[in-house]
């Protein structure tokens, strides 16, 4: 359930300290708009994509969230694609999907909710920046990263940082993104590498699994250390496929974490709800908004 409780460790409660949840808003609008796809028989709804990612973070403050900041592709290139031409691009996405990414981006804004929009950067890049910065707050507790992207996992911190898998309705924490991958965090990167990430569009070292990459990374640590003669010719592509792996976790987003607290939202919310034809959005936003006023 979005938002949900997983394990203690969902959405702040007035029980808890301060928890920040940070969304891939790119993802969720994927999700949203072919799962409701499904239903519709072909006919998508103007907006329904957004729509459903409003509805998900509103969810998400019903149960008690309060700290939200959500990451959208503005663009889908990215510096990563002068690094490696087969990097993913914006080429094959559905023009019914494509045209609500920037509506996303404003209906959020007049939610009250945090958007980063990335050019040079990707989402997954402004969640590893984000969680970066709030994990340097002592006022935070937890910080949650809501997507299943393979590559946020090695932003997770012990059960500090923890990456929430909403399908599987799972909280990873470090002990489980090694029972997951088979290294700890910090080698999700060099992981990638050698196995490779079919959605970012790297195809990994050939004759290299997910159990052998495990077993060369343990052994030897990250690409960087390994023997010349474990990869050879191979090493300087391993090299490559690290960098597109790993995420940008130094942008300036924001300095205090107070920045990230939802208020309520703007006056022009209302017209977005009519503009969306969801009314029930600004009654639910209003609702918790009265709610954390008590």
């Amino acid at each position: 359930m979005p938002g949900s409780n997983i394990s203690g460790h969902g959405p702040s409660s007035g029980l808890q300290g301060m928890v920040i949840h940070l969304v891939d808003g790119t993802y969720e609008l994927f999700r949203h708009f072919y799962g409701l796809r499904r239903f519709t028989k072909g006919k998508d709804r103007p907006y329904g994509g957004v729509v459903g990612v409003l509805q998900t973070v509103i969810q998400m403050l019903e149960k008690g969230a309060t700290h939200i900041g959500v990451a959208t592709d503005h663009v889908i290139e990215s510096f990563r694609n002068d690094l490696w031409p087969d990097y993913k691009t914006g080429e094959g996405i559905d023009p019914a999907l494509w045209v609500q990414f920037h509506p996303l981006e404003d209906a959020l804004g007049a939610m009250g909710v945090v958007v980063w929009p990335m050019v040079e950067l990707e989402a997954d890049d402004a969640l590893a920046s984000a969680a970066n910065i709030a994990a340097r707050s002592r006022r935070v507790d937890k910080v949650c990263i809501w997507t299943v992207d393979k590559d946020l996992a090695q932003c997770v911190q012990g059960d500090r940082v923890v990456q929430m898998d909403r399908r599987a309705n799972k909280m990873l924490d470090a002990d489980a993104v090694r029972a997951k991958y088979g290294v700890v965090p910090a080698l999700i990167p060099d992981y990638l590498a050698l196995v490779g990430d079919a959605a970012d569009g790297y195809p990994g070292i050939s004759g290299i699994g997910a159990v052998s990459a495990a077993r060369m990374l343990n052994q030897y640590g990250q690409i960087e250390a390994f023997p010349e003669n474990v990869l050879g010719a191979q090493r300087k592509q391993a090299l490559l496929f690290k960098k597109l792996a790993t995420l940008e976790s130094g942008a300036k987003l924001f300095r205090n974490v107070d920045t990230l607290r939802w208020r309520g939202p703007a006056d022009a919310f209302a017209t977005w709800a009519e503009r969306l034809a969801a009314p029930r959005l600004l009654e639910r936003c209003l609702k918790v908004q009265e709610s954390m006023q008590r």
